[in-house]
């Protein structure tokens, strides 16, 4: 029944996630994915200590995946080297039968970023893409299980380091201190100081993700005081920009009144006197009007009347 779960989940995982791989926004979804197309990418006869690359889909261009099969004994006594990882002597495996898989991970600088959104990196930022090395049951019954488990991963005596020399375009000569992120499984984020010696070189004593970090260089433009004398004459200009600019307002609608006005009384005017015309008689306007009598006609045909 739990096999049957586990393949169901492992299925739905797979549709949900290969067909936009850029859709992924949690870091925990996208070690899943990554595993999953390990463990069908390498042949179940993968050669014991032989790092193999993992070629993955193209929606997941731009992460880099080795991967190689280890016996937890020869692990503890040899140790291993895997790109930018080395475990040293000692190294133990929890829980481990038999085989182990270890897979590295290297998120380059465009999927670094989704760790941006799960986890606090405020007031810092990546200068170095996100590694991670990360342990998982291989032994011979279980290299092709629907859902392989992961496993622990704890340094001996001497510490797991991880080598960022070529993994960033910071050296020695910028002067540049970085510090050691390490991205833990809970969520948080924890920083160390690198080795004065070697600053690109980081140390940790168990699995995870890992990354350089420096401060973000603070923004000059923010939170920065403001004397109170300039905030004064910024005042007082501003009051007189704006006095200014309402008295041109008040002008221009004065004006604008007094010239509707004019022409309403120019318009009566020239009513008043096509209604009524009117004479100029010496310096005096005065209005005439036209002639309404009768004008008297003689009757020529006129006879007294006889008395």
């Amino acid at each position: 029944m739990d096999s049957a779960f586990g393949l169901f989940l492992m299925t739905f995982s797979w549709v949900s996630f290969t067909c936009d791989g850029q859709s992924v926004k949690s870091a925990h979804v996208l070690d899943l994915i990554i595993r999953d197309h390990t463990f069908m990418a390498l042949d179940k006869n993968l050669r014991t200590a032989i790092p193999q690359s993992v070629d993955l889909p193209a929606n997941l261009s731009g992460i880099g995946v080795d991967a190689v099969r280890f016996r937890c004994g020869s692990l503890r006594r040899y140790g291993a080297h895997l790109k930018e990882f080395h475990l040293g002597t000692g190294v133990t495996v929890h829980p481990c039968i038999e085989r182990v898989m270890l897979i590295r991970q290297n998120m380059g600088h465009n999927w670094s970023s989704i760790y941006y959104a799960n986890y606090d990196l405020s007031g810092y930022q990546l200068v170095s893409p996100i590694v991670g090395l990360l342990a998982y049951n291989a032994d011979d019954d279980d290299a092709n299980s629907s859902n392989p488990f992961q496993l622990g991963i704890v340094a001996g005596e001497r510490p797991m380091t991880i080598d960022f020399t070529n993994a960033t375009k910071l050296n020695k000569e910028d002067g540049i201190k970085p510090l050691c992120a390490s991205f833990e499984g809970d969520g948080r984020m924890t920083l160390a100081k690198g080795n004065p010696s070697t600053p690109l070189v980081c140390v940790a004593k168990r699995h995870g993700h890992f990354g350089l970090v420096v401060e973000s260089p603070p923004d000059q433009f923010r939170n920065k005081p403001i004397s109170r004398w300039k905030v004064a004459v910024g005042s007082t200009i501003g009051a007189a920009l704006g006095a200014f600019l309402l008295g041109l307002l008040l002008v221009a609608m004065l004006v604008r009144v007094k010239k509707r006005s004019r022409m309403v009384e120019m318009e009566r005017r020239a009513y008043e006197e096509e209604a009524l015309q009117v004479s100029m008689v010496g310096h005096v306007r005065a209005p005439t009007a036209h002639g309404t009598r009768t004008t008297p006609i003689i009757e020529h045909d006129y006879r007294p009347h006889p008395r």
